[in-house]
């Protein structure tokens, strides 16, 4: 079971609890450290349908927009595993307002899928008074158009484990019964002091509680690039969840953490095994595929209003190093183990070619 995400408890949070990938409201709060409301639509999607939501090719859709770290996990998982044809994909742009995520990409706004304008209408099609974030990413039930679940940690672990009937041929383990327990160490780790370590710093509400932050995030930062100059992922010789799950904050580390967050002892790029760690995910198929880095730097700089009220989104960083050779080979592993990569990037579903490295050279 996740180790991020509790039981939804029955009150609603405080505006300045809400998680990044909510809706409105305020992020910091004077004097005070930023806290993650981690309460989430717990609902599985199981192979048995325990909770009432069997495993169903065609039947839910993947709410994920591409400038969240948390939805791109699922986008990532997706694509690994094969699933696109089981499970359908919707975009929302990369910002929003207070009400909710929209799906201002599409033709008229509008899902075409859900017929929605805005993702809180699945969530209101479930529960009437839902008082927390509408967030991403979420699994929505096609044929009800009801939410199923927000849950994004358990979420990817589930399309590991209970999704195996729909899996490609060749799709990887990502995450081996045998690793479980030291994937979900190092994913309780990395999720504190480094995915939420990042807000923590950026959000804070007072020099001493982002001293703090700061001290927590560059600690694991150098854990990290120990760890990772002697082998070449983060749990076993095969990509598995832990690597996802990093991924996603340090493609985004240097566009938006750096400077928005003002995590900003080192660039990523200065760090010389974490810079090649993340340039060889980069470069394997299922992880810089799905990264679009114009929708993650207008996400943070247009949408955090309170660290960015003037809105303006930066030209730089040079992107383009994201392509560079990595030299990790050298260490040994085998990205998917005994299966196989994923194949190309499906219509509807490739990322702008004007948002990619090759593209955002500052």
């Amino acid at each position: 079971m996740s180790s991020e995400a509790p039981e939804v408890a029955g009150t609603a949070a405080k505006v300045d609890e809400l998680p990044e990938h909510a809706e409105g409201g305020k992020y910091t709060t004077p004097g005070k450290e930023y806290t993650r409301d981690t309460r989430y639509i717990t609902t599985r999607i199981t192979a048995d349908g325990a909770d009432g939501y069997p495993v169903a090719a065609g039947r839910y859709r993947l709410v994920a927009a591409r400038a969240c770290p948390w939805a791109n996990r699922a986008i990532i998982v997706r694509r690994l595993l094969g699933l696109e044809d089981a499970i359908s994909l919707g975009l929302p742009g990369p910002t929003h307002d207070a009400r909710s995520w929209t799906f201002d990409l599409d033709d008229g706004g509008t899902d075409p899928v859900l017929g929605i304008e805005r993702l809180q209408d699945a969530y209101f099609r479930r529960f009437p008074d839902y008082p927390r974030g509408i967030t991403v990413p979420a699994i929505v039930d096609v044929p009800t158009g009801a939410v199923v679940t927000n849950d994004f940690a358990q979420m990817t672990l589930d399309l590991s484990t209970e999704w195996t009937q729909l899996h490609r041929p060749g799709a990887p383990d990502l995450y081996p019964e045998h690793l479980r327990e030291e994937i979900d160490a190092v994913n309780r780790k990395v999720f504190a002091q480094v995915n939420n370590g990042v807000y923590r710093c950026g959000f804070a509400g007072s020099q001493k509680a982002y001293d703090r932050a700061y001290d927590r995030l560059w600690s694991a930062m150098d854990w990290l690039e120990e760890r990772l100059t002697h082998q070449r992922y983060l749990v076993g010789d095969t990509i598995t969840e832990a690597d996802v799950r990093l991924f996603t904050t340090l493609v985004r580390f240097d566009a938006v953490y750096h400077g928005h967050f003002k995590c900003n002892r080192n660039r990523l790029t200065e760090m010389p095994a974490l810079w090649a760690y993340a340039r060889d995910l980069f470069q394997t198929p299922g992880f810089g595929d799905t990264v679009d880095f114009q929708q993650i730097k207008e996400h943070y700089y247009v949408v955090h209003t309170d660290i960015n009220p003037t809105q303006i989104v930066p030209k730089g960083p040079d992107l383009s190093g994201w392509l560079t050779p990595h030299g990790r080979g050298a260490l040994g592993g085998r990205p998917f183990g005994d299966g196989t990569p994923p194949g190309a990037v499906r219509d509807g579903e490739r990322v702008d070619p004007a948002h990619t490295a090759s593209s955002m050279r500052g």
